[in-house]
């Protein structure tokens, strides 16, 4: 009796095992995946940048309850972010927030030291803002500075995905 308690505890501690080995190695193949989805995405310059959270200078981290997004497609760029913080002059006819479409802008890509890529973008068309960095991680995970000519810098975190294709009617 107590040799068939000894095996079936040697034959749970074998299964045990195997299962957390091959749950480690999918983990690892799905981090891998993202990782070249992502340098995919940011490569082909089809992304979109999904804030999360607005950090203005000085000022308390807000939480974004509704989706802002900065979407990257090929030579255009759609910029919908909110904005935070100190204005130094305000525009007349302004809707308020970060918000332009541009097909006119530089456009830089680096690999960053360790993990993910630099994303340098200078609009050229758009008044206001100077350039955007942003920083992708291979993990899917993105900071975003903003910076403006009339306005204080404004960093916001978040997420990068695949864009969504439109349904056609």
């Amino acid at each position: 009796m107590k040799v068939i308690q000894k095996m079936s505890i040697c034959l749970l501690l074998v299964l045990l095992q195997s299962a957390f080995t091959a749950s480690a190695q999918d983990s690892k193949d799905s981090k891998d995946s993202l990782k070249t989805t992502t340098k995919d995405w940011v490569e082909q310059r089809n992304f979109v940048f999904v804030a999360q959270t607005a950090v203005p200078m000085g000022k308390p981290t807000r939480q974004l309850t509704s989706e802002y997004t900065l979407t990257v497609s090929g030579d255009t760029i759609d910029c919908y972010l909110p904005y935070y913080g100190r204005s130094y002059s305000a525009p007349i006819n302004s809707e308020g927030g970060i918000k332009f479409k541009t097909t006119d802008a530089g456009f830089t890509i680096s690999p960053k030291k360790k993990d993910g890529w630099d994303v340098l973008i200078k609009p050229k068309e758009v008044q206001d803002v100077q350039e955007l960095r942003l920083g992708v991680y291979s993990n899917g995970s993105a900071t975003l500075q903003v910076s403006s000519t009339n306005r204080q810098l404004i960093t916001f975190n978040g997420y990068v995905r695949q864009p969504q294709s439109r349904k056609k009617k």
